[in-house]
């Protein structure tokens, strides 16, 4: 028996936009790498994944194309998708021979179709078995709360594409709001704002490098500046301009502001009594956008509530879906029940 363990080991992915996250039962966390695919575009032959494409990223030339085969939180496309998820298995199990289990955690919006993808891309990379999880529910149980008691927890996952906002109680969510805003909007947000007012092109690498290093939803004790590089879109040379964390805030402005409309809308919807278990617990901050300056500050402002941001808040939703994974009896309900074609 522990031979075929070793051989068919189980999996718990959070298949996210922005980054992948591989959880084998057993051994923890074994992978965290970039959702992006470099490939040939003549054969579509994949010739890197993760952190090796991400390195390519903006710097290929015309017969390869890095892409994200995620966008907003699901499957955009199938088989680069696919090829990445098989390669990312293959890295995390050193080669070893298919899963039996793969849970995976998805979006609360995800639709029958989108589902369908995300199980059969799974399957074609080698699973036995597959199970999907919503994230919201996979994140409060990698930050340790108790699922399956009456209480409410209310949990805001803000990842690379979607925000995930859930109010959890007895192993469901009562009340949810999925909106396609998150990390990658962030970037947009400031890709846009560089162009419409210093008519320079920047690279989304570029976009979310400045995201995380000045990138705030409320004033900082000392406000920063920084030089930014980039094309000047009147002359097409290179050129550099210098950028305060106000403007960068200015920036992200509308979608901060469309996150916190989404999680007032989700208190509208939450029965009284678990109202006033979120007003004692406080809402719980994970994914990477929980990590942007003042975000939990602002939410603690609009909504008058307690706001925790999640210990080492990248990894919450992988490390529910792990959890899930070791204890697969005890959490059976949580998984999310979908109708098979």
């Amino acid at each position: 028996m522990g031979l075929l363990n070793i051989f068919s080991s189980d999996i718990a992915i959070d298949l996210g936009t922005a980054n992948t996250l591989i959880y084998i039962r057993g051994k923890g966390i074994v992978l965290n790498e970039p959702s992006i695919v470099a490939f040939d575009k003549n054969t579509k032959r994949i010739i890197a994944v993760g952190n090796q494409a991400k390195e390519i990223q903006g710097r290929e030339h015309r017969d390869i194309k890095v892409s994200r085969p995620l966008r907003d939180g699901v499957i955009a496309d199938f088989e680069i998708a696919e090829g990445m998820l098989r390669t990312f298995i293959k890295m995390s199990k050193g080669g070893l021979l298919p899963s039996r289990r793969i849970v995976i955690a998805v979006p609360t919006g995800i639709t029958e179709v989108e589902k369908r993808a995300v199980r059969d891309s799974a399957e074609h990379a080698g699973a036995k078995e597959v199970h999907l999880i919503a994230e919201p529910m996979a994140a409060a149980i990698g930050i340790g709360c108790d699922v399956e008691s009456p209480v409410g927890n209310m949990i805001i996952d803000i990842g690379g594409g979607t925000t995930e906002i859930a109010v959890i109680a007895l192993s469901g969510i009562v009340t949810d709001e999925s909106i396609r805003i998150a990390g990658d909007e962030m970037n947009n947000a400031i890709q846009q704002f560089f162009k419409k007012n210093y008519n320079i092109l920047i690279g989304e690498r570029t976009a979310e490098m400045i995201k995380i290093q000045v990138g705030s939803a409320m004033p900082l004790k000392e406000e920063i500046t920084i030089q930014v590089k980039g094309r000047d879109l009147v002359q097409g040379i290179p050129t550099s301009v210098d950028v305060s964390s106000e403007e960068i805030r200015e920036a992200l402005r509308e979608p901060v502001d469309q996150i916190i409309e989404a999680i007032k809308v989700t208190l509208e919807k939450t029965p009284p009594e678990l109202s006033a278990d979120i007003l004692d617990r406080g809402i719980l901050l994970t994914g990477g956008g929980a990590l942007l300056k003042g975000l939990d500050e602002r939410i603690r402002l609009e909504t008058n509530l307690p706001v925790h941001v999640a210990e080492d808040p990248l990894t919450a939703v992988v490390r529910g879906v792990g959890k899930v994974l070791e204890n697969f009896d005890k959490y059976e309900r949580v998984l999310i029940r979908s109708r098979r074609y």
